[in-house]
């Protein structure tokens, strides 16, 4: 179980690097723009936004990396890990709620999946 808690974290930290790559250094290509279902005109006033958006996404991602890799202490590597899930969880619930019901499943689906079996896994923790 603590194996699976720790995969799935990291399945969750590469996600948030896809989605800073995405945002910061695709987002007015023509695949940037097939994900995020814009136009040129929109992308292109929205870019700015977007790698805003997407350096907080590296922070998540960094978040997570650092606890995994670099804390050694099980009790603040737990709580680091679940206080960075949580957040990715808010942040799949915002946005499903005021950009695109689908970040609820992309984003918010696999930070709650890890979250509970990491808690799981850490419950006697």
């Amino acid at each position: 179980m603590k194996l699976t808690s720790l995969i799935l974290t990291g399945f969750v930290a590469v996600e948030h690097v896809f989605i800073l790559i995405l945002e910061m250094f695709l987002w007015k290509t023509e695949f940037g723009m097939k994900v995020f279902q814009l136009t040129p005109e929109t992308a292109e006033i929205t870019a700015k936004l977007a790698k805003n958006q997407g350096l907080y996404n590296g922070f998540l991602a960094a978040g997570l990396f650092w606890a995994l890799i670099f804390i050694k202490d099980q009790k603040q590597k737990f709580q680091t890990i679940l206080f960075f899930l949580i957040c990715v969880v808010v942040a799949g619930i915002y946005g499903s709620a005021t950009a695109k019901f689908s970040i609820l499943f992309s984003q918010g689906l696999p930070a709650l999946l890890a979250l509970i079996v990491h808690w799981v896994a850490n419950k006697n923790k």
